[in-house]
């Protein structure tokens, strides 16, 4: 345990005690993550290829013999007290309904199927994951939230993990957030397919090079943004092409080839925007090989150019920050 980590659990346990009377069970962690390259590829059965960062929400916590769950946030200063058995009858804050949704799901996915009950858990929060910097932060409590209820991890929890998000918070996510939460690894990127859930540990082989996450402090409402409409846009063009491809189920299964025979059927708008989900698969496995092979200047010709212009011009998803962040690098 490094110094920091031991400094994070004394004080958590100390928290924890002061709140609650005595000391917690455990203590669990989620990492946030940034994504290297493969941006809006998950939710259309695509790749990716993220990596957790050093930023991380923990959990400490213990069971309880009743069905409450009491949350004490000590970064927000908040509190909140919720019946697993009628969770929508306490009026809690908002960051709240990310554990409502996963305890919810657990109970109904998991733990029905071999006959236990959730139990209901008191717990201290903190992190130092930005809220709303694209850095994943909601994946990450939800990711901590599922180990601090059953004290396990697996791959099904990612996939828990994003309905959670979906039918409770209202946001149509991808599986990556979660994934890459789970199963980060130090120095390493995660090569990921959205559709089968295969996945390659990748070392990072930067040589002499530092990975830098720069924040544009542009601040995002993802449920309220454009993300939802992204993908209800890719989801009307595999609609239109399955006139011509009636076996795609996803934009995952239209190369670039076919795309070309076809496109000119499609809205202006939605061939812009599947346009560029079929290039960016293309250029993820790209990405993986220059990285494997210590490529450097490829790999990052790959992400700093051809992708960001993608997302600049085709999905229309950047901003100003973000493109003169892009060009000063």
């Amino acid at each position: 345990m490094s110094q920091k980590e031991s400094i994070l659990s004394d004080r958590l346990e100390q928290e924890f005690n002061v709140r609650f009377g005595h000391q917690p069970e455990f203590i669990v962690s989620a990492p946030g993550r940034v994504n290297l390259i493969g941006e809006h590829t998950d939710y259309n059965d695509g790749y990716v290829f993220p990596v957790a960062i050093d930023k991380y929400l923990n959990i400490a916590a213990s069971k309880r013999s009743d069905r409450q769950v009491h949350l004490h946030a000590l970064d927000m200063d908040e509190e909140c007290i919720f019946s697993l058995d009628t969770p929508d009858d306490a009026e809690t804050p908002a960051w709240s309904t990310y554990l409502k949704g996963v305890a919810h799901l657990l109970q109904e996915q998991v733990l029905q199927e071999v006959g236990h009950t959730l139990k209901g858990m008191s717990a201290v929060i903190t992190g130092d994951v930005p809220i709303g910097a694209g850095l994943s932060s909601s994946a990450a409590l939800e990711v901590a939230s599922s180990l601090a209820f059953l004290g396990v991890c697996g791959l099904e929890i990612a996939a828990l993990c994003q309905r959670a998000e979906n039918e409770f918070v209202g946001v149509n996510c991808g599986i990556m957030d979660p994934t890459i939460s789970l199963l980060g690894k130090t120095d390493h990127a995660l090569f990921l397919d959205c559709r089968s859930l295969e996945y390659k540990q990748v070392p990072l082989n930067l040589v002499d090079m530092l990975l830098v996450i720069c924040n544009t402090n542009v601040k995002r409402e993802l449920a309220s943004s454009e993300y939802n409409k992204r993908r209800a846009e890719c989801e009307k063009g595999v609609e239109i092409l399955q006139q011509w491809m009636p076996s795609i189920t996803s934009l995952r299964d239209v190369t670039l080839e076919d795309f070309k025979k076809y496109e000119a059927e499609l809205p202006q708008i939605t061939q812009k925007r599947c346009r560029y989900v079929i290039e960016e698969n293309t250029r993820v496995q790209s990405a993986v090989i220059a990285l494997t092979t210590k490529d450097i200047s490829t790999f990052g010709t790959l992400i700093m150019n051809a992708s960001h212009a993608g997302l600049r011009d085709a999905y229309e998803v950047s901003c100003d920050e973000l493109n003169a962040l892009t060009e000063i690098a």
